[in-house]
């Protein structure tokens, strides 16, 4: 694996989309551990994901404008639903000082919003094979694909480390804690529109 493809992989991670949304959340309302958790759950979808294009399944996703549909749009009402969860404050995004809630919700909670992104695999179609020679086999794209899975949960612990630091600051100021709240749910609500306007 280049450098170059870690550089490309790199930026894709530290672009803000659902699996970060969630971790930062996650991470400001609960602490680091329970972000690096949230890290777990992402990184764990992402590895299905992976799975999914190299059996040629995303293929099928593609061709199948019914598949594609249903899926996109489970993922557009999970979206929303976490959003309107975020903005009342209930359940594990709720900004306060309080212990972590149980791994495996926040564990499954992550897979399941990323997995419910009919894009992804598609993503991994179109991504890997720039990466590979006509040569190269399955095994190939395993690695590649092994290497984005480790650097995405790289950089969503970064990114929880990062909220949890300044968790305390926030938790203590109440206006910065409704202001960060409606900008979470914003963002699952924006993520859920722009995933309604996806196409196949």
């Amino acid at each position: 694996m280049s450098i170059e493809y870690f550089l490309t992989v790199l930026i894709v991670c530290l672009a803000p989309g659902i699996g970060v949304v969630y971790t930062l959340s996650v991470a400001l309302g609960q602490g680091l551990r329970a972000g690096i958790w949230a890290s777990v759950g992402c990184t764990l979808a992402t590895l299905v994901h992976l799975g999914v294009a190299m059996a040629g399944l995303a293929a099928v996703l593609h061709s199948s404008a019914v598949l594609f549909q249903a899926v996109k749009f489970a993922g557009v009402g999970y979206l929303m639903w976490m959003a309107w969860g975020t903005l009342k404050g209930q359940g594990g995004l709720e900004l306060r000082a309080a212990e972590p809630e149980n791994v495996v919700r926040i564990v499954r909670r992550g897979v399941t919003l990323n997995l419910l992104n009919p894009k992804i695999p598609m993503f991994f179609m179109a991504f890997l094979p720039q990466f590979m020679a006509p040569t190269d086999g399955i095994e190939v794209m395993a690695a590649l694909g092994g290497g984005f899975a480790v650097m995405t949960f790289a950089v969503f612990v970064g990114y929880a480390t990062l909220a949890a630091s300044g968790r305390q600051a926030v938790l203590s100021r109440p206006a910065v804690m409704a202001w960060l709240r409606r900008a979470f749910a914003a963002s699952f609500a924006a993520l859920g529109l722009r995933l309604a306007m996806e196409r196949a």
